[in-house]
């Protein structure tokens, strides 16, 4: 047991030194080609930034995981299909990054590389069991796992808004799965060996993406959601369905900012991908939190929802459970307190808080009468 917690602390110190040491580099030729982030004051102000920044991180964290896994990973067709895939999302932001491009072409280049990991990879969701059932997807396996790939590589992209905040995320992730495969004995595995490269990869970028951030991940950030989304069809596949919705839980935070930003843009008459800010490192900013602290606040929360997860998973679920519970009626009062779904209205506001708390008795009368 000794041995595989060397050897995972050897991966993992191998590619952190590799993309820590890629980084500079990345910096200096994002600036040669003009892959750079310009503050704007256009699009609702929501550049938060002062300064230009290098844009070309998760290049970087890609080119670490390309090195970690000549050095650690076993060939595969099903690794020779992630790495086609990744190169795709990754080449597919960097070109944006150069030159912006219309959403629909990153749609593109998205949906081919999870049809690459699907038919060239054979990496599918086929079925789920739940209650005793098994739901077999038949032919519609494929356009699931397609589009369960392209939603998990663009909730990252969304989320990405504060330095440090998706590196830190996409971290969290891959330790939690790291956790949960070495307490049930798969360790060694094509999942094992992913999530050490990418955790090391990824905190290399954080070395120089944590605030005040010295580059940024540009839109190749989707790559990181992609690598998610493969982990948790070979992790999670062809299991119960609480099993799958484990890797989920530990997206909390992205998955539940991606759909307040569905609802919120939908009740503005929005289109739903459109950019805006009112995300949730938004509205704690908007609390008059600085950008470092909303950054750890997120991960705090996040740690939760893995804790909750690693309890629920291999220990005890009761327990988990109740640490859910208890997550989300935090996320609810997030949502009362906040404009993160729509505008507060202060009279419906103030009624909601008073029936909570029971202060207002005119209003719960006035409602049971009714």
């Amino acid at each position: 047991m000794r041995v595989d917690v060397f050897d995972a602390l050897k991966i993992v110190i191998v590619t952190f030194i590799i993309s820590a040491c890629i980084m500079p580099i990345m910096k200096k030729i994002a600036v040669h080609i003009g892959a750079t982030d310009k503050p704007r004051s256009d699009e609702g102000n929501r550049h938060i930034h002062k300064k230009e920044t290098p844009k070309l991180g998760a290049l970087g964290i890609f080119l670490g995981f390309l090195f970690g896994y000549m050095l650690f990973g076993n060939q595969s067709i099903q690794m020779n299909s992630i790495l086609i895939g990744s190169f795709v999302v990754v080449l597919t932001g960097l070109i944006d990054d150069v030159k912006a491009v219309k959403a629909r072409y990153q749609l593109m280049g998205h949906l081919l590389a999870a049809s690459i990991v699907v038919f060239y990879g054979g990496i599918l969701l086929n079925d789920i069991t739940a209650y005793g059932f098994i739901f077999d997807f038949g032919i519609f396996a494929y356009p699931i796992t397609i589009l369960f790939i392209v939603a998990c590589t663009n909730i990252i992209r969304l989320i990405d808004g504060l330095d440090g905040l998706s590196g830190g995320i996409c971290s969290i992730f891959y330790i939690t799965v790291v956790i949960i495969s070495f307490y049930q004995g798969r360790i060694g595995n094509l999942v094992w060996i992913i999530s050490l490269i990418m955790l090391g990869s990824t905190i290399g970028f954080l070395f120089h993406n944590f605030y005040p951030a010295t580059i940024f991940a540009g839109e190749s950030v989707g790559f990181a959601g992609f690598i998610i989304s493969v982990i948790t069809l070979l992790e999670f596949k062809g299991t119960a369905l609480t099993s799958f919705f484990v890797p989920v839980f530990i997206l909390g935070i992205p998955i539940l900012d991606t759909l307040f930003a569905i609802i919120r843009r939908l009740l503005k008459g929005k289109p739903p991908f459109e950019a805006d800010k009112e995300h949730i490192h938004h509205q704690l900013l908007g609390m008059n939190f600085s950008q470092r602290t909303t950054v750890l606040i997120i991960y705090g929360i996040n740690i939760l929802f893995a804790s909750a997860t690693i309890l629920y998973r291999l220990s005890d679920r009761v327990i988990g459970m109740i640490l859910y519970v208890v997550i989300f009626i935090i996320m609810a009062w997030f949502v009362f307190k906040t404009t993160i779904i729509s505008e507060k209205n202060p009279k419906i506001t103030k009624d909601i808080t008073d029936i909570i708390t029971g202060k207002n008795k005119k209003i719960r009368k006035k409602q049971k009468n009714n």
